[in-house]
């Protein structure tokens, strides 16, 4: 008799592998707890939670109760909340990632010559998020579009730093991509047909910037640019947002992005 193969999990964003029998599904279901929180639902009830996480009601209850007692979720009785021991995640790793240590110093710089402020963006799912940003204590222009701190996600595709990111992924991942992301109408600016979307990111690709005007926000546009590794692999991106009314597209790419460009080239040296 011939053993049977191990069956082998795959993760459906992350494509990492994990044998059945390794997998703890209660952990599983207690971050998709943490994760069903978000910018759009900052508490929750039980019926909401279960609904984000395709759980029971009684399930949910459990995972809810079990997080507030570890000290990770906060409640009124009625609603659940996010406490402030989540952020030892995120700061634990900003304390850590090589790229946001780096770049700091150089988005600080980028903001005292223009007076913008930068970020660096990684893809997660469905949206980019700002692992770095630089410091703008003499910033004039108070446009706050996306909330521009850390850790804060955005919709990718609404966004330049999301489609440069996207523009980067295969073929195959972008087409698994849209699957699992329909396109969101955010603005009529937005882009909601997929042919037209992947049209735009080969496009993205080729130019090897990315401008992006009121997709997400009105009033808003941004411009990016990829960050390369030593081995030519793009593992983040550099962008500027800034307000339609004060600077101009033009101006943007014309003065703008050999600034974004020269950057991304110099992280590119300490990669």
């Amino acid at each position: 008799m011939t053993a049977q193969s191990p069956k082998i999990l795959i993760h459906p964003d992350t494509k990492k592998s994990i044998r059945h029998e390794d997998f703890i599904a209660g952990l599983g279901k207690g971050m998709a707890i943490l994760e069903s929180f978000g910018t759009d639902r900052h508490r929750l009830n039980i019926s909401m939670a279960a609904e984000r996480t395709g759980m029971t009601r009684a399930a949910a209850r459990r995972h809810l109760l079990s997080l507030e007692y570890l000290g990770y979720l906060e409640s009124d009785a009625n609603y659940f909340y996010l406490s402030p021991k989540v952020l030892k995640f995120s700061g634990a790793y900003l304390g850590g990632a090589h790229l946001p240590k780096i770049s700091q110093p150089l988005l600080n710089q980028l903001t005292q010559s223009s007076s913008l402020i930068y970020s660096i963006m990684v893809l997660d799912g469905y949206e980019a998020i700002t692992i770095a940003r630089s410091s703008a204590h003499q910033q004039t222009d108070r446009v706050n579009p996306y909330g521009l701190h850390l850790g804060n996600r955005l919709p990718a595709h609404a966004t330049s730093a999301g489609k440069m990111l996207l523009a980067h992924l295969d073929a195959t991942q972008q087409r698994h991509w849209l699957e699992q992301h329909p396109l969101q109408r955010l603005t009529k600016y937005s882009h909601t047909d997929n042919a037209q979307f992947l049209a735009l990111l080969d496009e993205v690709k080729n130019q090897d910037w990315c401008y992006s005007s009121e997709e997400h926000e009105l009033g808003v546009h941004a411009l990016a640019v990829p960050i390369y590794n030593q081995n030519t692999q793009v593992v983040a991106a550099l962008n500027i947002v800034s307000s339609t009314s004060k600077n101009t597209q033009d101006y943007l790419i014309q003065h703008i992005l050999p600034l974004l460009q020269d950057t991304a080239q110099e992280l590119k040296n300490m990669l």
